[in-house]
């Protein structure tokens, strides 16, 4: 049996390890997912439609976009226009902003 004072020193530890897995977990973004067609998302940022995204910056990606919710050197990360799936640190979209 486990005393309270132990539960209570096991519950954050548990909360961090279920958040920490989760986000490990998440898919990544489909390129033909409406919400990426829509923001002109592609995983590889040379790939993108610079005659239609006039403000494509040479050198932007997901990776050093304000957005991205990951390390400069994590492959994937999190984005809060994507909710519960990874973007390619090497993708883009039309919502590049520079990170400051």
């Amino acid at each position: 049996m486990t005393s309270r004072r132990e539960f209570i020193q096991i519950v954050p530890l548990a909360g961090a390890a279920l958040l920490t897995g989760r986000s490990a977990m998440a898919a990544p973004v489909d390129e033909k997912d409406p919400q990426a067609v829509a923001l002109g998302y592609v995983s590889d940022a040379a790939k993108a439609d610079k005659a239609k995204y006039k403000q494509f910056v040479a050198g932007s990606h997901c990776g050093n976009c304000a957005l991205f919710q990951g390390k400069a050197t994590d492959a994937v990360g999190g984005c809060p226009l994507f909710a519960g799936k990874q973007v390619a640190n090497k993708g883009w979209c039309s919502a590049w902003a520079k990170k400051a």
